[in-house]
């Protein structure tokens, strides 16, 4: 058996293997990476979420005072009506 062939198979296989291993680390990081992406994306919409959830507090406190604002004057003028009658 020559010098050469004894190598090849040698090599090749081990070679494979590495190839394998190197490729499932790169599948592992790839995913990891899309993970951490993905977790972020999450993270800004939780944010925005959040946001408008206080923007809409701050509006729905606002429309309860202005109905409350109606509501008085409506008394006010329901009792000018039945002191007109």
């Amino acid at each position: 058996m020559s010098t050469t062939l004894y190598l090849l198979t040698w090599c090749l296989p081990l070679g494979t293997i590495l190839i394998v291993f190197a490729m499932r680390y790169a599948a592992a990081v790839r995913q990891a990476s899309a993970r951490l992406a993905e977790d972020r994306a999450y993270r800004q919409i939780a944010e925005s979420a959040a946001a408008a959830q206080s923007e809409t507090a701050v509006a729905l406190s606002s429309i309860q005072a202005a109905m409350a604002d109606v509501r008085a004057r409506l008394a006010a003028v329901e009792k000018m009506l039945r002191d007109v009658e």
